[in-house]
């Protein structure tokens, strides 16, 4: 007689697995067949982003700059300890030079007991003469054994220091490079989220940055402003005959500038040399608070870390050379959170 067996159940946990990840399943499917593709930024959003980008890479602008400055500064410094050190060994060969001719002489007089000598001299003051002048060639060789000594411990001294600044000098150039990247990174960004408009977006965007560019450069009231002094006026004047040049990061001038850049560049031209950089650029002269008590040629300064710098141009204005895409030229401060302006 056959058995008849009840089929085995299932646990109740294995089927609530079961039925759970089944459950999933059918979700997930769901939702990738009705899933929208990722959301396209609008051209404002992009404008944002990319604005926030150009921020960023005038930081690490001002990082760069201030690096490349320091090189230059160690380059020169260096330099001038190697002459240093090749003129210096040139003396101390001619010191040696002549302790030689020195002792030579001293050995090749000196075979010959003095007494024998003045016995055998023909003529005793002739030798007198000469041994006078042997006591004083021994007296030199001495001062010029002190001379020598000096000399050695001063090139020591001067290749110790050209040793340490010369690892300043490869250290400073990592940092170079590094914030370089670090412009060019921001900027590569940047440049990605404007691959993403449509040919029309890009068009309307650099349209709007060219009125921009044409109207600041061209229609702003300045008022009746007067300049801090003859230089500030002299420095305003130049970095006004700079409006239109493009902004590019690291630059001085003549063809195109950043914001320290343009800056330093306008004073130079006045006559005064000031910092390379916007942070350093704001711990010299008279610091101004106020908006209000700002003179025409004052720099002025933007965002917490100070890494925007322009000069005053009077009204509420500032001539300044903005950020990458813009050119040198007016915009109103209040467009950026002003810090405190220096009158140089």
């Amino acid at each position: 007689m056959a058995s008849h067996r009840r089929p085995k159940q299932q646990s109740r946990a294995r089927v609530t697995v079961l039925t759970t990840a089944a459950a999933a399943a059918v979700v997930l499917s769901a939702n990738a067949a009705n899933a929208a593709p990722s959301q396209k930024l609008s051209k404002d959003q992009v404008k944002a982003k990319v604005d926030d980008l150009y921020q960023q890479a005038e930081q690490a602008t001002e990082k760069f700059d201030g690096a490349q400055a320091k090189q230059q500064k160690l380059q020169k410094e260096i330099s001038t300890i190697q002459d240093n050190v090749a003129r210096g060994q040139q003396d101390l060969n001619k010191l040696r030079d002549s302790l030689g001719s020195l002792a030579t002489s001293q050995y090749r007089s000196g075979g010959i007991d003095p007494s024998v000598q003045l016995f055998l001299s023909s003529n005793p003051d002739d030798f007198l003469d000469k041994a006078s002048t042997l006591d004083q060639l021994s007296a030199q060789q001495v001062d010029a054994l002190k001379k020598i000594q000096d000399k050695q411990r001063e090139l020591a001294q001067e290749r110790a220091e050209a040793t340490e600044k010369l690892k300043d000098l490869s250290a400073t150039r990592t940092q170079l490079e590094q914030n370089k990247k670090d412009v060019q990174g921001k900027l590569a960004d940047a440049q990605k989220l404007l691959n993403t408009l449509t040919a029309k977006e890009k068009a309307d965007l650099a349209a709007e940055q060219q009125r921009a560019d044409r109207s600041s450069s061209q229609r702003v009231d300045l008022g009746n402003s007067t300049p801090a002094s003859g230089r500030a006026a002299a420095a305003f004047a130049a970095a006004q005959s700079q409006i239109g040049k493009p902004y590019v990061y690291g630059a001085t001038g003549t063809a195109s500038y950043d914001c320290s850049g343009l800056t330093s560049w306008a004073y130079a031209q006045a006559g005064v040399s000031i910092p390379r950089t916007s942070q350093e650029q704001a711990t010299i002269g008279t610091r101004i608070s106020s908006v209000n008590d700002l003179q025409v040629g004052d720099l002025v300064f933007f965002y917490g870390d100070i890494h925007h710098v322009g000069l005053y141009a009077g009204n509420g204005q500032v001539l300044h050379a903005p950020h990458t895409g813009a050119v040198v030229r007016y915009e109103s401060m209040s467009d950026m959170p002003f810090q405190f302006g220096v009158r140089v």
